[in-house]
């Protein structure tokens, strides 16, 4: 088991946060939509409240559509369909995070009141992608039992409760999310269901919004804060950022995460090159590498060559499976 880190915030770093609470309100919380301009899961769902004749003419149209989509679709379907109902667990990790958490549950702080408007936001992705799998008839659910252990099991994606390390996760997280949903949105064009396209597609824009307010904060960081937060980045660069699911258990498979990451890579869903190109894309967007004001000259030098490093080791993993 590894140890529990707790951590507590220098002064001059947790007045970081308290002092850019006013950024936050005027630069991050348009980020997210009012209520009533949001989607809702039942606008993509048949309508159970026009009758049974007409709702089983529509699940049976969705079923139909569903029959050219392989086995493997739905095995990454339901995975990100659990990554995206753990939402308690991400809330209550965010709340760990000193400066940025929510200190009442109903605090008026801008850092609050995002992560209560990003939960409620991201709350419609579970319940919409477990509905449609429920209709499509193509998966057990006995799956929910997969969803209670990954819950009771909680999470580590080594934060360590530092909100500079937290949001960094958090802006590759959210852009993860949006590049695997957009995959989906592809493989489920090909196979000709193009409901779940705008399913999956509008998964994916609700994603990148998100990856937009998380790399904005980080982008702020970086301006007020440069050694501190590139440190944060190299700190998670080392630790190979999990995805929040990695702790998947059905009771039986000790291994889940492991299989399920392997379909995932087999459909072209999330690779490893994914991986590389998400941190390529942010040195670029923080503008990392023209951090002439950074002391941590070696943090900056390790970061700046991380993305090339696993290229390099994909490149690799690639030519031995044509000797093979």
């Amino acid at each position: 088991m590894p140890p529990i880190v707790t951590q507590l915030m220098a002064p001059e770093k947790l007045e970081v946060f308290i002092s850019s609470e006013f950024w936050v309100s005027e630069s991050v919380l348009h980020f997210s939509k009012p209520v009533e301009k949001c989607w809702q899961p039942s606008e993509f769902l048949p309508e159970a409240s026009q009758g049974p004749d007409g709702f089983m003419k529509e699940v049976r149209a969705l079923r139909e559509r569903t029959i050219g989509l392989p086995d493997e679709y739905f095995v990454i379907f339901v995975g990100n369909m659990l990554t995206e109902d753990s939402l308690p667990t991400y809330q209550t990790v965010i709340n760990t995070w000193v400066g940025v958490r929510d200190a009442t549950e109903s605090s008026s702080c801008p850092w609050a009141i995002w992560t209560r408007a990003w939960a409620a936001e991201e709350n419609r992705h579970g319940h919409l992608l477990r509905t449609y799998i429920y209709l499509s008839g193509r998966v057990n659910m006995m799956i929910e039992k997969t969803m209670q252990y990954l819950i009771g099991a909680g999470m580590d994606n080594g934060t360590e409760s530092k909100p500079y390390m937290g949001l960094m996760y958090s802006s590759f997280q959210e852009r993860a999310t949006f590049l695997s949903h957009g995959n989906m949105a592809r493989l489920a064009k090909e196979a000709g269901d193009p409901v779940l396209v705008r399913l999956c597609g509008t998964i994916a824009a609700n994603e990148k919004r998100h990856e937009n307010a998380y790399t904005k904060i980080i982008e702020k960081l970086v301006e007020v804060d440069p050694n501190a937060t590139v440190l944060a980045v190299e700190n998670m660069m080392k630790k190979r950022t999990v995805m929040p699911h990695h702790l998947i258990s059905d009771g039986q498979d000790s291994n889940l995460y492991e299989h399920f990451s392997a379909v995932s890579h087999r459909m072209g869903v999330y690779i490893t090159r994914d991986y590389a190109e998400i941190i390529d894309f942010f040195i670029t967007r923080w503008k990392l590498e023209k951090l002439d004001e950074a002391e941590e000259r070696s943090a900056q030098d390790f970061v700046c060559k991380f993305p090339f490093e696993v290229w390099k080791l994909e490149i690799e993993s690639r030519n031995q499976i044509c000797i093979k």
